[in-house]
């Protein structure tokens, strides 16, 4: 299962928001033993949208976006899913009577406006205020508050996805190597990965501000496999006769 986000809106372009949905949305999702793929970020814009949803709803990706469903005229993302599907926009009907429990005559002209979905979408239940989000085949939309948008992630996961979820979940296991190149490492990664070829082995070279150089080199994969690879990994390092220490387990 290939999770991506589409995180929306032209105030996390310009810096005058600081998005903080890709860092809960992989917290929710390694609570479930799943990953995020990848992420775009994309302006207020209806054709780029509409291109963007064209390319992900050919896929068989899954897709959270996050963004520009409210009422107001620059909330362009339903009618680009409908114009990337074809599809016309209407009223869902159990959106309709939510908005219209919560709000009452209120609800119209313009709140009720967020009850319309591209035909044939399903709900996301909103506990917050009630306005619900939509899902149209594997993409899902929700709104861009937090407060809102992270507890109907959830939902979706656990309601539409619990088939998918890891109980034996990957693990990450590393150490800090300080002041040796990280070409030196690559003959040791290439060893491991012949040895344990169910396992990931990774290098985040750093330099600090004292130019001293610092590489985290580590190993992924399911437990026992990393168990095993992680001894070997650490073996091979102290033959070189440098200065390292282990890191915390990482899921």
């Amino acid at each position: 299962m290939n999770i991506g986000l589409v995180i929306i809106g032209d105030e996390i372009l310009s810096g005058r928001r600081k998005d903080r949905h890709l860092e809960k949305s992989i917290d929710i999702s390694h609570a479930r033993g799943l990953k995020i793929e990848w992420v775009n970020y994309l302006p207020d814009s209806p054709e780029l949208l509409r291109k963007t949803f064209e390319r992900t709803l050919g896929s068989e990706d899954t897709v959270f976006s996050f963004g520009g469903i409210g009422a107001t005229p620059d909330d362009y993302t339903r009618q680009s899913v409908a114009d990337a599907l074809g599809l016309d926009i209407v009223v869902h009907p159990e959106a309709k009577q939510e908005i219209e429990n919560q709000f009452g005559v209120d609800a119209y002209p313009n709140r009720i406006k967020m009850g319309m979905f591209p035909e044939g979408s399903r709900i996301i239940p909103n506990e917050f205020n009630r306005i619900p989000g939509f899902s149209i085949q594997h993409h899902h939309f929700l709104p861009g508050f937090p407060s809102m948008a992270w507890a109907m992630m959830e939902w979706v996961l656990d309601n539409e996805y619990a088939v998918h979820h890891v109980v034996d979940r990957d693990i990450e296991r590393s150490i800090l190597i300080l002041d040796v190149p990280e070409s030196t490492l690559i003959p040791l990664m290439d060893a491991c990965l012949d040895k344990y070829p169910g396992c990931k082995v990774f290098s985040l070279p750093t330099l600090t501000a004292e130019r001293l150089r610092r590489v985290e080199l580590g190993v992924k994969g399911r437990q026992e496999v990393v168990d095993e690879a992680f001894i070997c990994l650490q073996k091979m390092v102290n033959r070189l006769d440098c200065e390292w220490s282990e890191l915390p387990p990482r899921l």
